[in-house]
């Protein structure tokens, strides 16, 4: 694959240029184009020399043989990880998301942030969040029979979810009851993550009275909602990938069926969660949208503890504005971020 280092300094101000044309225009762009550019200095013939090499390095593409020039993913890379120029939001931008965050319970602040995203980027956003990322309001035990329990959880936004769960051999009636009581009060106004580090401390220094039958009723209880306390996913703007798309309404019809695809989708969210700040999948590089040719751009938010608990992002064609998108998904991560503490 091509590197920086492969392209003398005259060829990477035009491929520079070039990418930064077609970024702003969406259209192949031709050496005439390229010479009236101000950071070009050179002859249109000069000009189509370097682009025919650059080509040859994987880095350019022509739609048609007697078009202009477009960069391929390939080079779309080699342009972000090298050349991008990343600014900041606008301080409009900046008063838009501040003042519209933080109003109602976690899911409706991750469902504003999605529609705000949306909105400043004109693409499709997209937040992944765990439902078990909830504060807890209430759990109680309801004893089936001699073998099983019901468990049943209750979050802060009323959802209320049900687990089965083996008991211990032998587990007195009064059992239930004290682990339902212990449970409350470690996990009510906490997410099951919290709760769960909370009690594991708690029984790994032996601080808790309860005894050994009823330890282990806790321990089942609490990892079972915490494993399968599920993924949720929340996309907004769809309509937005239409506009200006009337020439490639295949693409966007392909787009849109792979943003049906939750599963995968959730999947490439989840590969965002990897490593420190923005995340940029371009094309190809992940299978999920490599039909249609878009790109995502993602980030990590965190809870009060710093532990990365979601991801949100914007999907849209590889033509997107990355030295504007980049800082808005990261200002919006930051942003969650402080109001998930």
């Amino acid at each position: 694959m091509a590197k920086l280092t492969d392209i003398d300094v005259r060829s990477r101000q035009i491929f520079k240029e070039l990418v930064e044309t077609y970024l702003e225009t969406g259209e192949p762009v031709g050496s005439r184009t390229l010479s009236r550019r101000d950071g070009v200095d050179v002859s249109p013939a000069t000009i189509r020399n370097v682009m025919a090499d650059l080509s040859e390095l994987g880095l350019l593409d022509a739609p048609h043989t007697s078009a202009g020039r477009m960069p391929t993913e390939r080079g779309l890379r080699l342009f972000v990880d090298g050349m991008l120029e990343v600014g900041q939001p606008t301080p409009e931008e900046r008063a838009v998301l501040d003042q519209r965050a933080g109003a109602g319970d976690a899911e409706a602040m991750l469902d504003s942030a999605a529609g705000m995203l949306s909105g400043l980027t004109r693409m499709a956003s997209v937040v992944m969040a765990s439902k078990s990322e909830r504060p807890i309001k209430h759990l109680e035990f309801v004893r089936l029979d001699d073998r099983r329990a019901l468990a049943v959880i209750v979050d802060e936004g009323g959802d209320v979810e049900n687990r089965l769960l083996d008991l211990p051999p032998g587990l007195p009636a009064t059992s239930l009851i004290e682990a339902a009581n212990y449970l409350n009060a470690q996990l009510t106004g906490r997410t099951l993550r919290e709760a769960q580090r909370l009690v594991n401390a708690d029984i790994e220094a032996r601080k808790t009275a309860l005894d050994d039958l009823t330890t282990e009723l806790v321990k089942r209880g609490i990892a079972e909602f915490s494993q399968a306390g599920g993924r949720q996913l929340i996309v907004r703007g769809q309509s937005n990938l239409l506009a200006g798309a009337q020439d490639d309404l295949a693409r966007v019809q392909q787009l849109f069926d792979e943003l049906e695809r939750k599963e995968g989708l959730l999947d490439l969210l989840e590969a965002a969660r990897d490593g420190e700040g923005v995340r940029i999948f371009i094309g190809a590089e992940n299978r999920l949208f490599s039909l249609s040719g878009s790109s995502v751009v993602a980030a990590p938010y965190r809870d009060r503890d710093r532990n990365i608990v979601g991801v949100l992002g914007v999907v849209g064609p590889t033509r997107l504005n990355y030295g504007r998108v980049i800082p808005l998904v990261d200002y919006t991560a930051e942003l969650v971020t402080r109001m998930m503490r």
